[in-house]
């Protein structure tokens, strides 16, 4: 096996805001750059060679995708797994289905985690209306109920608390499309961090200072590197993401999502194969950002040093700033210290869509994220 050099093309399954990140990391290390997604006006689509518009269930796309690029990789898991095995007849694809058929659908994923002995949160499936009551009835109410597959920045999960009005399970059952989905034991947090790992197709490996990650409404709202864990903390989250990336067999980047609980234990949330949303700050933050490394990690290349090199924190910008009233005064966001802008060029705002994110340095990571706070009010 040998590495993809610069100069080869590389194919990306996705051109959101990761696919668009990642193709301006490639595009400067002197890779052409191809995606494959959905809207002929994804952010990817205006700084990459070429867009194929398909859906990620179009195999024969993918395979024309392929058929052009030396490697194929992804920045979102709901790709068809027959979409990744047509595209990998013509080139390598990293990660390979394999990985995805574990991870895209959340029942097989925990199973997999719990039959290979990761600690996780306690947890039912339900496939039915009546195994959804049995779970919710178990669990007293207080849990999470998520899709199958699906279901970022809180879409398709429902949050049940024993304060709330009841909701028949019929109810919720419909309200999640009538599709199988996990039921999961609330837990009492004391933080939630991520692990991101990245791997060479022969298993050289580099790991990421944790990030430590508050959400609002389940969707990631501030981030920052490194988190503040105890040392022992910080090398136990370290090596449970290495042996969750060496087993599952991940070639490019594995985010490992994790909840430290007011105990002390450390369990898996989630998993992603693909650059995440917790690690943007590594543009800031380390010597080699997760875009870059992800380029490095799926063409075989050396993998760039993963160290801190000055704290530094994100903050996500939803399509709410944009529907005030009045545009987004970035000016006065950019007048703060140590502050950048980073947007996707998506055309429409939404409630509740990522348009872009802020970030901040600083001497601590509190201080990095009181600047990118800081900033987004003043927008």
């Amino acid at each position: 096996m040998s590495a993809i050099l610069p100069g080869a093309t590389i194919g990306i399954l996705g051109g959101g805001q990761l696919g668009r990140m990642t193709a301006m990391a490639a595009r400067s290390l002197g890779y052409r750059v191809q995606v494959l997604d959905p809207d002929r006006s994804c952010p990817a689509s205006f700084v990459v060679d070429s867009c194929f518009t398909a859906s990620f269930d179009d195999a024969h796309a993918a395979g024309d995708l392929a058929r052009g690029s030396d490697v194929v990789t992804l920045e979102i898991e709901q790709i068809s797994l027959a979409s990744l095995e047509e595209a990998a007849r013509h080139a390598p694809v990293r990660p390979e289905a394999a990985v995805l058929k574990v991870v895209q659908d959340r029942i097989r994923q925990k199973t997999w985690l719990q039959t290979s002995g990761f600690p996780i949160g306690e947890w039912r499936s339900a496939t039915r209306a009546q195994e959804l009551a049995a779970a919710v009835q178990q669990f007293g109410r207080d849990c999470f109920i998520k899709s199958t597959s699906g279901g970022y920045d809180g879409r398709s999960q429902i949050r049940l608390r024993p304060s709330a009005t009841p909701a028949s399970a019929d109810e919720l059952w419909k309200s999640l499309g009538s599709r199988p989905c996990v039921v999961e034991r609330a837990l009492t947090l004391d933080q939630e961090i991520s692990v991101l790992v990245a791997r060479r197709p022969r298993g050289e490996a580099v790991v990421y200072s944790p990030a430590l990650n508050h959400h609002e409404e389940q969707i990631l709202d501030w981030s920052a590197i490194p988190a503040s864990l105890p040392a022992d903390l910080f090398r136990q989250a370290s090596d449970l993401a290495l042996q969750i990336s060496q087993q599952l067999q991940v070639v490019g980047l594995l985010v490992i999502e994790m909840f430290l609980l007011k105990d002390g234990r450390l369990l898996v949330n989630e998993l992603a194969p693909r650059p995440h949303n917790s690690y943007h700050a590594s543009e800031r933050a380390c010597a080699t950002s997760q875009f870059e490394q992800a380029v490095r990690a799926v063409c075989d290349l050396p993998l760039g040093d993963a160290s801190v090199i000055k704290p530094a924190a994100i903050s996500n910008l939803l399509g709410d700033v944009w529907l005030g009233g009045h545009p987004p005064a970035f000016d006065r966001a950019l007048a703060i210290p140590g502050v950048r802008l980073h947007l996707y060029e998506k055309s429409v705002p939404r409630p509740g869509r990522k348009m872009g994110h802020l970030s901040a340095i600083g001497d601590t990571a509190q201080e990095a994220v009181d600047r990118v706070l800081k900033a987004r009010a003043a927008l």
